[in-house]
């Protein structure tokens, strides 16, 4: 995982010392607090209401002599976008602002970040002229400005009757980037209606084909016809940062779209066939309080209190039952600056405040067995990890419960009986007496929590 850092705060976070802005040991401990939750220490002197942003952004402005900028009421020159594209702006936390002749003044979080900078130049062929502004300001107008690019865009689903039809977009006859848009949106609008969590894109003699799943069912809802596969799929894989070229290999992305006033996240898996790339989606909802789900006091007592032992914590149920929802409610529940709290995932799914997330990353070599052997440098108390692909990985997990760490993870079970067959495998002898706490979820309003004393009685 990349360290995250700010490398104009790092080079003069000892002048905020000198110039009485803050004290030696604050900025020890921001600095400690910033390595251990991977962000970088401008952030911790903020949330830690050390110093506050305008302040620090002014004490840049003098130190560097480079212009502070608040973003708050600017508008960008939206012709300057396509200068730098959405995932080097996400990246660096960079914006255009306005271009004269061949000098490109920009935003930046992080004016001495010269990497960055001399990125933008090689591929803008600009003069860049940097101008230092709030970071949460920058991300902000990079949402604003970059909107078609960085998500599908608008799902208004008000007023509209469940018998909606994803195929009547393809009655226009304008081949264009914007009908494309329109119709990856009208699919989605149907999914969401028809309360489906997760679509496949297959190659058929007719086109691609459109497919639903719903429980253990697989419904076909149309063709996209032939002409359109080609752009629909580039344009799909794009919104999902995925590269549109290449098709021989497996790629994992994500996908943001908007429905109504809640934003949305769903995993894109681009997998080659004989017949052509098949494109699986799931939809990921974003987590909520525990009791707006739909615990009990008594129940999120139980969980609380399996968050501050060392055990497993496992969360059960079938496929597409909520699962990730629920840990990510969870671990959003539980974060604090005062916790190290880790993820290892295929793709991280909603951004967590306080939680250090970490994506794994095949095509680098940064797989599980990679992230197993450094992860203990980290020191975490809790570790959210998606799923156990291996016996090595099961030990290796199981082990860390005897070095006081909390654990989290899901596992796939249709109901009691299946998930009881499972643990009696001999491959989790050791795994199963280290479960603190089960989260069984039937449906969406039966969620079950069972404790170290109930596990007793359902599990042999």
């Amino acid at each position: 995982m990349e360290l995250v850092t700010n490398k104009t705060l790092e080079k003069l976070k000892y002048d905020l010392v000198r110039d009485g802005l803050v004290s030696f040991e604050d900025i020890e401990k921001a600095a400690e607090l910033a390595s251990s939750q991977n962000v970088n220490i401008g952030t911790i002197l903020i949330k830690s209401n050390l110093i506050t942003e305008e302040v620090l952004l002014k004490f840049l402005e003098t130190k560097l002599h480079i212009p502070y900028l608040d973003l708050k009421d600017y508008t960008p020159d939206i012709s300057c976008m396509s200068y730098i594209n959405f995932n080097d702006a996400r990246k660096y936390k960079i914006i255009p602002l306005f271009k004269i002749e061949n000098v490109l003044t920009v935003a930046m979080a992080d004016p001495l970040d010269l990497f960055a900078i001399d990125k933008i130049v090689e591929k803008t062929g600009c003069d860049i002229e940097p101008v230092v502004s709030a970071e949460s300001l920058v991300i902000k107008k990079i949402e604003e400005y970059y909107g078609s690019e960085a998500s599908v865009g608008q799902i208004n689903i008000e007023n509209t009757e469940n018998k909606y039809d994803w195929q009547e977009e393809l009655h226009n006859d304008v081949l264009s980037d914007e009908h494309i848009q329109i119709l990856i949106r009208a699919i989605l609008k149907q999914a969401i209606l028809s309360n489906v969590h997760e679509m496949f894109f297959e190659h058929v003699k007719e086109g691609l084909s459109v497919n639903f799943r719903q429980g253990t069912e697989i419904i076909n809802t149309g063709q996209i016809p032939s002409v359109l596969v080609v752009p629909f799929l580039s344009k799909l894989k794009t919104l999902s940062s995925l590269d549109a070229n290449v098709c021989e290999l497996p790629q994992l992305g994500k996908l943001i779209f908007k429905v109504e006033d809640l934003t949305l996240t769903a995993s894109i898996c681009a997998f080659p066939t004989i017949n052509g790339e098949r494109i699986s989606l799931k939809i990921y909802k974003p987590p909520k309080k525990l009791e707006e789900i739909g615990f009990k006091e008594n129940q999120i007592n139980i969980l609380k209190n399996a968050c501050t032992l060392p055990g497993i914590i496992m969360v059960c149920g079938a496929s597409l039952a909520g699962k990730t929802h629920i840990i990510y409610s969870l671990l959003n529940d539980i974060s604090s600056p005062q916790k190290n709290i880790m993820t290892i995932e295929s793709i991280s799914k909603y951004n967590l405040e306080n939680v250090n997330q970490c994506e794994l990353n095949e095509n680098i070599g940064f797989n599980i067995d990679k992230a197993m052997r450094f992860i203990e440098f980290q020191a975490p108390d809790i570790i959210y990890f998606e799923g156990i692909t291996s016996k090595s990985a099961l030990d290796y997990f199981s082990s860390l419960v005897f070095k006081n760490k909390i654990l989290i993870t899901e596992f796939l079970a249709d109901n009691m009986a299946d998930l009881n067959k499972k643990l009696s495998y001999i491959d989790f002898e050791m795994f199963k007496p280290l479960i603190s706490c089960i989260i069984f979820v039937h449906n969406q309003s039966r969620i079950e929590v069972f404790d170290k004393n109930d596990l007793i009685k359902f599990i042999n």
